[in-house]
């Protein structure tokens, strides 16, 4: 059997459409039909070589999905062929079955435990959960980084309270997660950061009370002017080391609190003032909002499925799979929140 994939051959070019030949299924392997796949500032990088040296390529890109079980391997008890699931990066309950080798033409496609670029693929069982009640598939894609990694630093990590203030540093697909977590966990003010107006506008129907252009104003300036004692928990979501002083700064002392979930640069390193954490700030990190999926998605699918805010907002006109390249440009320019890979459209 074979199936379509944007692959990434080279860093700083285009992805390329291929046809692979997917391999016979490992212990723990599951074959999945994609039905949507997200896209995340993660393969943007990647794509332009800014993660640093990529010994892996040619290789399938993507980490969040949604699709339909086709096949299972040796071993796979979570899922069977027929079930609808959430394709994620992060590990959850299951087997661990390690990365797939595609055939390209002869050549070998390096993948991961789990890809989405694809109309079909080969996942590791603990990258998988079934698909929760009532959430329509396209919104599900949520459930693969954006949301688990937003919503999951605000009540996870960070542990929002009723009446506690918030502010965002980059409101992306996982910055706009946040704000919506930190206005349902009835954090006020809720401040989202973010130099561009399309982003901020969506920040403000995803539950900001306030935004900030940091490339008109200081933004810690700003946040002290609304909150003059600094906000109780900062979530940077822009991958700019600056930017991650900056949200350390903005939280008040004894107690204060910021998590840093964005991606910086292969290479870039961050510079602190030590008596930050004299004051009593903490500076936190997190590997997805340390969201355990089999736990945590049933009850963020419900958060999603609410209505209390549209989150297809945040989601883009859906993209064809050879349109890929344009979803990335544009997820990197701030033209959308989070693109959207339609993988019935022709």
């Amino acid at each position: 059997m074979k199936t379509e994939a944007m692959l990434l051959v080279q860093t700083g070019r285009p992805l390329e459409m291929a046809e692979i030949a997917i391999p016979a299924l490992k212990p723990g392997q599951v074959l999945v039909e994609i039905a949507y796949s997200g896209a995340c500032g993660t393969q943007v990088m990647e794509q332009r070589g800014l993660k640093g040296h990529d010994k892996w390529v040619p290789h399938c890109l993507g980490h969040e999905g949604s699709g339909t079980v086709l096949e299972t391997g040796a071993g796979v008890s979570k899922v069977k062929p027929g079930d609808q699931v959430v394709l994620s990066w992060i590990r959850g309950s299951g087997i661990e079955a390690g990365g797939t080798i595609y055939d390209w033409n002869g050549r070998r496609v390096n993948a991961g435990g789990v890809t989405t670029f694809q109309r079909h693929a080969v996942v590791s069982e603990n990258r998988l959960t079934l698909l929760p009640a009532g959430l329509p598939m396209d919104v599900a894609v949520l459930l693969g980084c954006a949301a688990p990694t937003g919503i999951g630093s605000v009540v996870n990590v960070l542990r929002v309270l009723p009446g506690e203030s918030v502010a965002v540093f980059g409101t992306g697909g996982i910055g706009l997660n946040a704000c919506m977590a930190a206005a349902l966990a009835g954090a006020v003010p809720v401040i989202g950061v973010d130099p561009n107006p399309h982003r901020r506008a969506l920040a403000e129907s995803y539950g900001a009370t306030h935004t900030i252009d940091p490339g008109v104003d200081d933004p810690v300036a700003v946040i002290r002017a609304l909150v003059p004692h600094g906000v109780d928990a900062a979530v940077e979501a822009s991958g700019q080391p600056a930017v991650m002083e900056q949200a350390l700064k903005a939280v008040r002392p004894q107690g204060g609190r910021a998590v840093v979930i964005g991606n910086a640069r292969h290479g870039a390193t961050l510079t602190l003032d030590p008596g930050l954490f004299n004051q009593g700030k903490s500076l936190l990190g997190t590997w997805g909002g340390d969201v355990v999926p089999d736990r945590d998605h049933p009850r963020f699918a419900r958060l999603l499925g609410a209505a209390r805010f549209d989150v297809r907002r945040l989601l883009s006109k859906p993209y064809r799979l050879d349109e890929t390249n344009q979803a990335l440009d544009d997820l990197a320019e701030g033209r959308v929140g989070r693109p959207l890979i339609d993988m019935r459209l022709a």
